[in-house]
């Protein structure tokens, strides 16, 4: 087939990579978002994407909307048979949406229809989800709601972070998403309406969703931590200023601290929760960068009976 992929981060370039060394269908565009202002000099980059295109001498299309006439009009003159797309960003409207004759088939990062949704992986992890997965689905107007193509499962690690677990469904769906568009190109694949039960939402995680609340368990205070590691960062307070969490660990055997009294010893950080004590392995205090808490904890000299989130 003929295919016009559309994705945006770096999540998105092993399935591109995948498309490309298949060798059985062409990639002929790739649609990408705008640059972005980044860095320092807040100087306009090209997505990693449009970056991967480029370097594969493919062509690159920067829509501001995915409605605008040009873009249209040249998707049209593509003539694609299908166009997959893995976080593209960008609603696509219906009269994009039938320009494929086989429409657009979305990567989704997780086992629709649980957590439709901008951030799947976040909230599988914050929720405590021992199996999680991607899926290949066709897109409809609806939110992550169209009728999937496959599936592949993945095992949430006790350790793992967002990064870590996205980081894996990237490669592992890349397989997924080159199977799907053979599938869809021989006839092998049909897709099957999703259920209508077991339905949850993965809204975008909010700042506020990533502050740590240190009345509630321990176990929670450890979802929340890994599920917005490396973004948008768990956080607390310190002394009145912003706090991030980058890595903490459950201590089941510690109870004596109330939730958010701070203990530090010569080489440990530990605060206590609503059920038992976090020990704090790496934070970074505002305008630093990440650093071991212990480092963190002997420049900030606490004193005993100092709390995180007062």
């Amino acid at each position: 087939m003929k295919l016009v992929f559309a994705g945006t981060p770096e999540v998105a370039v092993p399935a591109l990579d995948a498309l490309i060394a298949s060798g059985r269908h062409e990639v002929a565009a790739v649609v990408t978002r705008p640059d972005a202002p980044a860095g320092r000099g807040r100087r306009l980059v090209a997505s990693p994407v449009a970056e991967r295109a480029e370097e594969a001498g493919i062509e690159v299309l920067k829509p501001a909307k995915p409605r605008d006439p040009d873009f249209l009009d040249r998707l049209r003159e593509i003539a694609p048979d299908c166009c997959p797309v893995v976080a593209y960003g960008a609603l696509l409207p219906r009269v994009a949406l039938d320009v494929p004759a086989r429409g657009w088939v979305n990567l989704h990062f997780s086992l629709l229809p649980a957590w439709r949704g901008a951030a799947p992986v976040q909230h599988a992890l914050m929720a405590g989800d021992e199996i999680t997965g991607a899926s290949t689905f066709l897109i409809e107007e609806g939110l992550d709601s169209g009728p999937v193509y496959g599936t592949v499962t993945e095992t949430v690690r006790p350790t793992d972070t967002s990064g870590d677990l996205l980081t894996r469904l990237a490669f592992a769906g890349a397989g997924l998403l080159a199977a799907t568009m053979d599938g869809i190109e021989d006839g092998s694949l049909k897709a099957v309406p999703q259920p209508g039960e077991g339905v949850t939402l993965a809204p975008k995680i909010t700042v506020e969703d990533a502050r740590v609340d240190w009345t509630a368990p321990a176990l929670r205070v450890d979802r929340v931590v890994r599920g917005c590691t490396p973004a948008p960062g768990a956080w607390t307070t310190f002394r009145g200023e912003r706090l991030k969490l980058v890595q903490a660990l459950p201590l089941p055997d510690r109870t004596d601290l109330a939730p958010g009294q701070l203990a530090a010893g010569k080489n440990n950080v530990y605060v206590g929760t609503g059920s038992h004590a976090v020990e704090l392995l790496w934070v970074q205090a505002q305008g630093k960068k990440p650093m071991r808490a212990a480092d963190w904890a002997r420049g900030a000299r606490i004193t005993e009976g100092e709390r995180l989130g007062a």
